[in-house]
């Protein structure tokens, strides 16, 4: 594992004050990216892109999010301390250190076998606990639900509703939800056991959400 320096930690305080300029607000979300060492989930022949406000490939046709969206949806998510989060589709690992920033208790799902494997090992390097799964993360986990928040890092074409049920009552769904170009970032809370309300906001592109309740391929 690569050392984080002195030059790593000026590039994201760099990094921190274009997201601000952006429109993000959130202080604990901005330190949380500041404090994140996001040239560690790239190849080494990859790092000096790692604090350019850009998505980057990972292999196995996946992206480590732009900063500004993995700013975006966790100041969306507002994750308090100490509660429960599950976060949809661990990919490189990045965005689910963002939210250990901010809380223990993250739980994370991802799809694509090889990218589970690799990013297992590099969040135990990294001394991260976070509680990972292999699997269909469209279904969530239903056995450690409820949670208080639950975040998905790819596109979906409609909320799906394994997510929904494993809610808390006034807890919250961040989700990007559209076709496969193009999707709009969708903030759903339980009001109650049965009733949903919902903001629709910016548009983003994700990779597809894949499973059961996804992008069903």
């Amino acid at each position: 594992m690569h050392a984080d320096t002195y030059r790593h930690r000026g590039l994201r305080r760099t990094l921190v004050e274009e997201l601000r300029r952006k429109g993000i607000r959130d202080e604990r979300v901005l330190a949380a990216i500041g404090t994140v060492p996001r040239h560690l989930f790239f190849e080494t022949a990859f790092q000096p892109h790692a604090y350019q406000d850009k998505a980057f490939p990972i292999g196995e046709g996946q992206t480590i999010s732009q900063p500004y969206t993995v700013a975006y949806q966790t100041e969306l998510l507002q994750v308090q301390p100490g509660e429960r989060v599950l976060e949809i589709g661990t990919g490189s690992g990045y965005q689910c250190c963002v939210l250990l920033e901010l809380t223990p208790h993250v739980f994370s799902i991802e799809y694509n076998p090889v990218l589970f494997e690799r990013t297992a090992r590099r969040l135990a390097a990294l001394q991260r606990p976070a509680h990972l799964f292999g699997g269909d993360g469209s279904l969530g986990l239903p056995q450690h639900a409820p949670f208080d928040k639950i975040l998905v890092t790819a596109g979906s074409p409609a909320l799906p509703r394994p997510l929904l049920r494993q809610l808390r009552v006034g807890g919250a769904l961040v989700i990007p939800v559209g076709d496969e170009q193009t999707q709009r970032m969708v903030r759903v809370v339980r009001e109650s056991e049965e009733e949903f309300s919902r903001q629709v906001l910016e548009e983003f592109r994700f990779v597809p959400l894949l499973g059961q309740a996804g992008w069903n391929k």
